[in-house]
């Protein structure tokens, strides 16, 4: 961006906001490539308290956003989707866009994976329902980079020394290090309680309470010094090319990871789900990988758990679109650390006009709670040691026309200063073994362990 850009762009908002008739405005602006992680780094040093950064599995689509110009926040439990849509579209309502129009206003945000789980102090910040549209956007999309401002109209003056900051630092970004503190302490949260959940949770499987039920447990890691988030984000980009990068950040904590899974996905009246579930790790040659795979492709158990997924996905589609599209059997999706049965879902003639909808209707899924859906949510709050917070729950973004796309947050860890959490679950099924499902957490943590350099990426 040349600085007669930057001034053309103040101005405007100037201007723009005297003579409003709305309570917002914002102007989009082209821009010169730029790397995403670098200005995800700047926003702290400018005196923005929030940030988010996201990224689809292509890398195609990039959004990240620096602080809050409007804030959408619900604590409420069985309501929260259908209040945070309304309040969704009261915002549409309210906001002037002027410059380059066919970006649209974009929330970002999340959700809790369980409202009605007891909070603790770990997940402070993370309400049952946030997402916030930034005062700052970069958008990457198919190669063409935007710039979004968006400020209230009696707050102008108040942001720009903030937006005048940054703009001068978007003259000389510099590349992000990747040099993090080194490891103090590694702690397993409660392992023997969390074998004696799994085994619970198969009996009750087999007595036929329930069909699967997921279980996830933590791991707390301390650093000689604060963690951060910008060089986290960098590492996860490396390691993991194909997964979806997120980062959102409130005060200083921040929720990060490299998922896999995709939620749901809308653009017009086509949606997109990945059924994804049942997994093995990957092999130390070629042939042993292959191996595993092909075990991974026989095995019933593995099967069992990701056919319970494909009827869930399948039945909400269903409901909701004219035609449903998927492969008759599951293929294999390749990761660094890990491989998964995976079945790519697409729904045509799509009547929901939000995304929110559908991530209601299909959150959680039985990758990340289970089946039936109630009586797996009763078992996780009854046997699990954890509180689940954002981890397993939809991330992602919505735009003003209820498009969007979300993914499951999981590998993911929490960073608080020079303190990390993180998370893993799996399915647990009446043929599953205790141990077995353990090193399959221990597995599917590598990610984040390997960003934090505590690990190298093998």
């Amino acid at each position: 961006m040349a600085i007669v850009s930057q001034h053309k762009i103040q101005q405007q908002l100037h201007e723009l906001a005297a003579n409003a008739a709305r309570p917002f405005v914002s102007w989009t602006e082209p821009l010169e490539d730029i790397d995403p992680v670098s200005f995800f780094m700047q926003g702290p040093s400018c005196g923005f308290r929030e940030r988010f950064f996201w990224s689809d599995r292509s890398g195609s689509t990039i959004f990240v956003g620096l602080g809050s110009a409007y804030t959408i926040e619900t604590e409420e439990t069985d309501g929260r989707f259908h209040y945070v849509e309304q309040q969704r579209q009261r915002w549409v309502e309210q906001i002037e866009r002027h410059g380059e129009a066919d970006m649209p206003p974009l929330l970002f945000g999340g959700f809790a994976f369980d409202p009605h789980q007891p909070r603790t102090s770990v997940w402070r910040g993370f309400p049952a329902g946030k997402l916030i549209a930034p005062t700052v956007l970069l958008s990457v999309k198919n190669g063409r980079t935007l710039l979004t401002v968006t400020l209230p109209t009696d707050g102008v003056e108040r942001d720009m020394e903030r937006i005048g900051r940054l703009f001068r630092r978007i003259e000389e970004l510099q590349p992000v290090s990747a040099t993090l503190p080194a490891l103090v302490s590694d702690e397993e949260e409660e392992k023997e309680r969390w074998l004696a959940a799994v085994r619970q949770a198969i009996a009750s499987i087999r007595a036929g309470r329930l069909d699967k039920v997921v279980l996830a447990r933590s791991r707390r890691l301390a650093f000689t010094g604060t963690i951060d988030a910008a060089a986290v984000l960098a590492r996860l980009r490396e390691q993991q090319p194909f997964a979806y990068l997120f980062a959102f950040e409130q005060d200083g904590r921040c929720f990060i990871g490299a998922s896999p899974e995709q939620l749901v996905q809308k653009e017009g009246e086509m949606c997109q789900s990945v059924c994804l579930a049942g997994s093995v790790r990957r092999g130390s040659s070629p042939g042993e990988d292959e191996q595993l795979g092909a075990w991974l492709q026989a095995d019933s158990k593995n099967r069992e758990e990701h056919q319970f997924v494909v009827h869930m996905i399948r039945r909400v589609f269903s409901s909701v679109c004219e035609t449903v599209e998927m492969p008759t059997a599951p293929q294999l999706l390749k990761l660094p650390h890990i491989q998964h049965l995976c079945t790519p879902v697409v729904g045509r003639g799509c009547q929901e006009p939000s995304v929110l909808r559908l991530v209601e209707m299909m959150h959680p899924t039985p990758a990340l709670g289970g089946t039936p859906r109630e009586r797996a949510m009763e078992a996780i709050r009854s046997l699990e040691p954890l509180d689940r917070g954002w981890y397993a729950a939809p991330i992602g973004w919505v735009d003003a026309d209820g498009n969007g796309e979300w993914a499951v947050a999981i590998r993911s860890g929490l960073l608080d200063v020079d303190k990390a959490m993180l998370f893993a679950g799996c399915g647990i099924v009446a043929h599953s073994d205790p141990t077995s499902e353990y090193e399959e957490t221990n597995v599917k943590m590598a990610p984040m362990l390997s960003a934090l350099g505590v690990m190298s990426n093998d």
